[in-house]
């Protein structure tokens, strides 16, 4: 079983910016939800855990081990998916996983083409490891980016808004992808997207201006909410008194008409009961956050 251990973590930079505010966390094997808008600080963790800059003060470890000092630790056991990675042009999926395999260390050409198959086989590209990367479509260049971040067996994988673009045929597939790795080794999913974390993680927390809102169970979290969520339709002219006098955490248009969702302990006139869901947990959080 990895863990990856936080705790008290502070980031602030030259300019006096602080980036990160007392991050603890404590992650085991599974997937992990970082879930939060953009610039909450996601990407300061990220370059934080995996040693790309060190913190202000606090401690990382993993597997026991300080790995603020022993950065070479975490970088033999990671794998990275980023948001968009470029790839070289007129070079093929195969070719182009053995130089990177090469540059991770595995120096045996015999390893090097099991991994490679194995992997290709299992993000279904390998009848088309002689196809250039460039070449691939969204979903396919997603999966070779897994493909990539798990070589050299990684025990921990952090993947940066992965989902960002893929048709819902190709998100479904790469979900399943991401759950079936996650059984054995820690898979950070960094992400602004509720649903993604609804689908795949089973422990989240929920950052904003460097600093968690809000961890555990989506689904105790959720919970938390019954009984708190109402909703209700408006005409355009009403929203700016409902902003005033209730805690509306979100709105949208419904066949052309505004409908809010309110967080209230009461239940306030004329709105009607709404089954929570996580992104009620999401926007009530960083409602609150904002207000302060």
């Amino acid at each position: 079983m990895n863990r990856l251990k936080i705790d008290n973590l502070n980031l602030t930079y030259k300019n006096g910016y602080k980036a990160l505010n007392g991050i603890s966390l404590d992650i085991k094997n599974g997937m992990f939800g970082l879930l939060g808008p953009n610039g909450a600080g996601k990407s300061s963790l990220m370059k934080t855990i995996v040693g790309l800059q060190k913190p202000t003060s606090g401690s990382i470890e993993f597997n026991d081990l300080d790995i603020v000092e022993k950065t070479d630790y975490i970088k033999k056991n990671l794998g990275f998916l980023p948001q968009d990675f470029g790839v070289y042009p007129h070079v093929n999926a195969y070719d182009l996983l053995n130089h990177i395999a090469i540059l991770k260390g595995i120096t045996n050409k015999a390893e090097r083409h099991i991994q490679i198959q194995f992997l290709l086989e299992k993000v279904n590209l390998w009848n088309f490891r002689d196809r250039e990367v460039h070449a691939f479509s969204g979903g396919m260049k997603r999966r070779f980016g897994v493909a990539q971040a798990l070589l050299g067996n990684p025990q921990i994988i952090i993947v940066d808004e992965p989902t960002a673009g893929l048709d819902p045929e190709e998100r479904n597939r790469f979900n399943t992808l991401l759950s079936n790795i996650s059984s054995e080794v820690i898979v950070i999913l960094s992400t602004h997207l509720v649903e993604d974390v609804k689908n795949l993680c089973s422990e989240m927390t929920i950052i904003n201006k460097g600093q968690i809102l809000k961890s555990g169970k989506p689904k105790e979290l959720i919970q938390e909410l019954n009984g708190k969520v109402w909703s209700k339709s408006i005409d355009n002219d009403e929203l700016a008194f409902y902003q005033t006098n209730l805690n509306v955490i979100s709105q949208q248009l419904i066949e052309r008409q505004p409908q809010i969702t309110v967080y209230s302990l009461e239940h306030p006139e004329g709105f009607a009961p709404v089954e929570p869901l996580l992104e009620h947990v999401y926007f009530s959080v960083l409602s609150q956050n904002n207000s302060l």
